[in-house]
């Protein structure tokens, strides 16, 4: 009797010990190669800003390439990417969205600042399966979320952010909204912005501790960002922005390949998976 009580004070001590570790083998559900492949993709189509030929070809490869691709209008001239993955409950929706433009800057190419997050969500949604999660994923690529060249940074909220302005109207009955944007940076830290609503960040961090991930996602908070998660607040919709905004080369040339990471991607990817699985 006195080995079974030991044995289980042991196994109730080598618990506590373990709590909130690492698990051993971490899991392989997101293809961190594929997005890291479609971001160089991206790369390599020059600048992007709303409106340009090289914006309006990425727009193209997106609706080709994602479950229902079809373009929601802009005002502008623009339009957002927009995909849908039906879940077991169709009454249940989350939208899940990055914008996939550029700043208009001569010879800017956004591999952190666009790239990085229509990346990974392009890749969750080749990876999802129909009925794989509980709600239906709304997949949206904005459009127009930098403000245009010559607008003031301080009316930034004003004149950017044009594409989730109008996917938040037109799925303002959605349960929640999730925003990817820096999320590929090499020293890739994501604390909760202000605005990212407590219970869902929350529990992305959780997902993110259960796949071995959670040092990417600090329990430190930011300031508020005004990202494409704000249009889906004002709507009444509750949103998290995951985005590293501690980025040395925002809005800079230096935005490029060299400061972004396959690993950051496949961080981000896989802590998704847990996270959307788990909604």
């Amino acid at each position: 009797m006195r080995r079974l009580l030991l044995a289980i004070a042991f196994a109730a001590l080598l618990a506590v010990a373990t709590a909130g570790a690492e698990p051993a083998t971490r899991p392989d559900r997101f293809d961190g190669g594929a997005a890291w492949s479609f971001l160089e993709r991206q790369v390599a189509l020059g600048p992007r800003p709303a409106g340009s030929r090289a914006s309006r070809e990425l727009a193209a490869i997106l609706r080709s390439s994602i479950p229902g691709g079809r373009y929601q209008a802009v005002p502008g001239g623009l339009r957002n990417v927009v995909g849908t993955i039906p879940g077991r409950n169709p009454r249940r929706k989350v939208v899940i969205g990055a914008h996939y433009d550029t700043k208009d800057l001569a010879g800017f190419v956004g591999a952190n600042d666009g790239a990085s997050g229509t990346a990974v969500v392009r890749q969750l949604a080749r990876t999802i399966k129909p009925r794989q999660l509980r709600p239906t994923l709304i997949v949206v690529f904005f459009d127009g979320e930098e403000s245009p060249r010559g607008t003031p940074d301080s009316q930034f909220e004003r004149y950017g952010l044009r594409g989730s302005k109008v996917a938040a109207r037109a799925f303002r009955s959605a349960e929640s909204a999730i925003v990817l944007d820096f999320v590929g940076d090499k020293d890739l830290a994501i604390p909760r912005d202000q605005l990212s609503n407590r219970r869902l960040w929350s529990r992305l961090r959780a997902a993110a501790g259960r796949t071995g991930f959670g040092r990417y996602f600090p329990a430190r908070e930011q300031g508020s960002v005004l990202d494409d998660h704000a249009p889906f607040i004002r709507a009444g919709v509750p949103a998290i922005d995951l985005i590293d905004f501690d980025f040395p080369c925002w809005h800079r040339s230096c935005d490029n390949l060299s400061a972004v990471s396959q690993s950051s991607l496949n961080a981000v990817g896989e802590t998704m998976m847990a996270f959307l699985t788990e909604l």
